[in-house]
């Protein structure tokens, strides 16, 4: 198959609003669940989604959390300024972005951009007894955004605290409603641990502790991974042929101990959504970078959009993860950190994942092309179903497992 000439047209379906989810369900686990086996599809609820999963299988997690990611200013004028946190610039990475304490740089969106034209941005609030006055201010145009600078007049003050203190929870514009205070918790899993996306992995919102303790009595193992969602995950496809979309880069960190256990699992791995699979499947294509000598020691590895399309794939997926190891212990490094570009579409062969736990995604995206490679094209059987079986759709909607 000539993947780079899908048309999107062709994963098109009718999508109302009134299927798509506004709010969670009162009680995570209480959510519809379509079981997809070899084929044959039924429902059930997502509590019992233990009885469908083997034992002794790897179930990998997504522990990013989202972020407060939309600041909002307002001019002299009293024209009003959102600014949306992309990913970080200055410095790049997370952790100490976060801990920054006097200024910091992101890769932002700007919300009414016309009106900033020049000028310096500011708003004064309350933390912690003492008045901080945050600034931005605007520079070139950077990746899919602006570098915008920050800083503030208070060093004992973090930019983690100053989001807490101002930022607003990025719900997905698709919900057309503004974010509430509830949305600080329902839009998180309850296994998120680091800061970083500006959307959920959504396919793990529906996760409880209950349902999690069930998993381990099954002697599954849950290993987790890090990618942070970026704000490209809501980007539709707008050309009529996929070869002319260009994915957004993430950025994943995978610890030692997890590529341990994926390939003592392998044959029986488990992705709780779409960017825990982007991230596993990546992990093959930088063991076959390693595996063909183009990855230079200590350089950050990357996965191309296209790479899994060039080129042969004589390498087994034990092989490509035995690399990585190998790769890690030269470096004495316990966490694989990189990005990945990959589009997974009809034509993609899964190297690892061989069972998913995802939600039902727009008409057109990039994650609906992911579930079509994955069920070998049969994705519309799946979505029919749903649709006639008055399932929720999108972030706050049901769920399914998927067993091609």
């Amino acid at each position: 198959m000539d993947t780079k000439n899908i048309e999107i047209e062709d994963f098109n379906y009718d999508l109302t609003d009134d299927r798509i989810a506004k709010f969670p369900l009162a009680k995570r686990d209480s959510s519809k669940l379509l079981i997809y086996n070899h084929g044959d599809i039924k429902d059930d609820v997502f509590f019992n989604l233990p009885d469908y999963l083997p034992e002794k299988a790897v179930m990998v997690f997504n522990n990013t959390k989202v972020i407060l990611a939309r600041l909002h200013f307002q001019k002299t004028t009293g024209a009003h300024i959102e600014v949306f946190l992309l990913e970080p610039l200055a410095p790049a990475d997370y952790q100490v972005m976060f801990l920054s304490n006097h200024c910091c740089e992101w890769c932002c969106l700007v919300g009414n951009l016309k009106k900033w034209k020049e000028g310096v941005l500011q708003r004064s609030f309350v933390i912690g007894g003492h008045q901080v006055t945050l600034k931005a201010e605007r520079f070139e145009e950077v990746r899919t955004g602006h570098r915008v600078r920050f800083s503030w007049d208070d060093e004992d003050v973090s930019f983690a605290e100053i989001l807490d203190a101002v930022g607003e929870l990025p719900i997905p514009p698709y919900l057309n409603r503004e974010s509430q205070e509830s949305d600080k918790t329902t839009y998180q899993t309850v296994y998120s641990k680091i800061k970083g996306s500006v959307a959920a992995p959504t396919a793990g919102l529906h996760f409880t502790k209950e349902v999690l303790d069930m998993i381990d009595k099954k002697g599954i193992r849950r290993e987790e991974v890090t990618l942070h969602v970026g704000a490209g995950t809501f980007r539709p496809v707008k050309s009529q042929h996929i070869g002319d979309h260009e994915m957004h880069s993430e950025h994943f960190c995978v610890k030692r101990e997890t590529i341990e256990q994926l390939l003592n699992g392998l044959g029986h791995v488990i992705a709780v959504g779409t960017t825990s699979v982007r991230t596993l499947e990546s992990l093959y294509y930088i063991g076959k970078q390693l595996a063909e000598k183009q990855l230079d020691m200590g350089e950050t590895p990357h996965v191309a959009q296209w790479e899994p399309y060039d080129g042969s794939e004589d390498l087994s997926p034990s092989q490509a993860l035995e690399n990585i190891l190998l790769y890690m212990d030269e470096l004495k490094i316990k966490e694989l950190h990189a990005d990945t570009q990959i589009i997974i579409a009809p034509g993609y062969d899964y190297k690892l994942v061989n069972m998913l736990v995802t939600n039902f995604h727009q008409p057109q995206s990039t994650l609906l092309l992911l579930v079509s490679a994955f069920v070998k094209g049969d994705w519309r059987s799946i979505y029919d179903y749903a649709l006639q079986h008055d399932f929720r759709f999108l972030s706050y909607g049901d769920s399914s497992l998927i067993i091609p």
